[in-house]
């Protein structure tokens, strides 16, 4: 319960990585640069999806809104970053803290669902390729879609809503580079406890249900292509999935680590280097994947480029 004196700091102040200048520009240069790639490999790959009849498939629409849910949940995070890499302190007011805690939190939800959505689509085109269209109609992925950001939403308006209702009736220096769940419970002075039930339940539920879904899909799969007799009928069959699987595992590995751990384990220090990755890095790397490992956008880039040349 509040206490009558109670106010909210009207800002947080953010602890960043490090306070040695030189150190600062350095990765000030390499997150930008990071920034950068992931909003022009990501922003390029929902355009190629959408400009290429060969790619209007529930895959590359799931992929394209993955591409988008990167964008946004870099976004959310990397800006501001940025900017308190060269300013001498490192603000963001309490509403800037609550919005940017709940987009984040929204997208990262959202992406479990995709990532679950997408192993899904593998399953039914290689295990029930006669029943493909119909368990992944139009209507399905839409719904899909939009199921992902209305869960996403909801979950995070739980976690926002419980936390700016805590008294943080002490300091209010942040040790992390965005407004976190785990470091803003850690300034509180009332009882968080029910805070973390509910984080560790719900993060727990969605990660660990969508991590579910991916698993029984690859199981089955695995099973399916194991009974194809031709070794290169097995490669190409599963080479479809290499790249889907590859960014479950850079995803899920993070965030399993970061909120699915007893609060006792915490280390604040080293959750802001693994958060780095999963927040920053790895939307980088998803437009790397899938293009460089799938056939059909390297083609349609191909093709893209070709068309593009023969205009000049």
């Amino acid at each position: 319960m509040l206490e009558s004196n109670y106010t909210m700091p009207t800002e947080f102040l953010l602890v960043g990585f490090t306070d040695y200048l030189p150190l600062r520009v350095t990765l000030l240069l390499v997150f930008l640069i990071v920034y950068t790639l992931t909003l022009v490999g990501n922003m390029s790959l929902i355009i190629l999806v959408n400009i290429n009849l060969s790619l209007q498939t529930p895959m590359y629409y799931f992929l394209s809104n993955l591409s988008f849910l990167d964008i946004c949940y870099s976004s959310a995070i990397a800006p501001k970053m940025l900017v308190n890499f060269l300013a001498s302190r490192k603000s963001i007011s309490s509403y800037g803290c609550a919005i940017q805690m709940f987009f984040f939190g929204c997208f990262a939800d959202a992406e479990c669902l995709i990532l679950a959505a997408m192993a899904y689509d593998r399953y039914a085109a290689i295990c029930n390729p006669l029943l493909y269209s119909t368990l992944m109609s139009r209507r399905v992925c839409i719904c899909s879609i939009v199921l992902a950001y209305f869960s996403g939403s909801m979950t995070s308006l739980v976690h926002v809503c419980l936390t700016f209702r805590l008294p943080f009736c002490g300091s209010n220096i942040v040790n992390h580079f965005f407004c976190d769940i785990p470091p803003l419970l850690a300034l509180s002075c009332a009882d968080t406890h029910t805070n973390e039930l509910l984080l560790f339940a719900l993060c727990g539920f969605i990660q660990t249900s969508t991590f579910v879904v991916i698993f029984i899909s690859y199981f089955c799969i695995l099973i399916t292509v194991l009974s194809i007799k031709s070794s290169g009928g097995r490669s190409k069959t599963f080479s479809t999935c290499t790249s889907h699987f590859i960014a479950v595992m850079l995803f899920y590995g993070t965030l399993l680590f970061m909120y699915l751990r007893p609060t006792t384990s915490y280390s604040l220090d080293t959750d802001k280097v693994v958060a780095v990755f999963y927040t920053v890095v790895f939307p980088m790397f998803n437009p790397i994947i899938y293009s460089f490992r799938n056939k059909d956008v390297k083609n349609a880039l191909k093709k893209l480029l070709e068309r593009n040349r023969t205009f000049k």
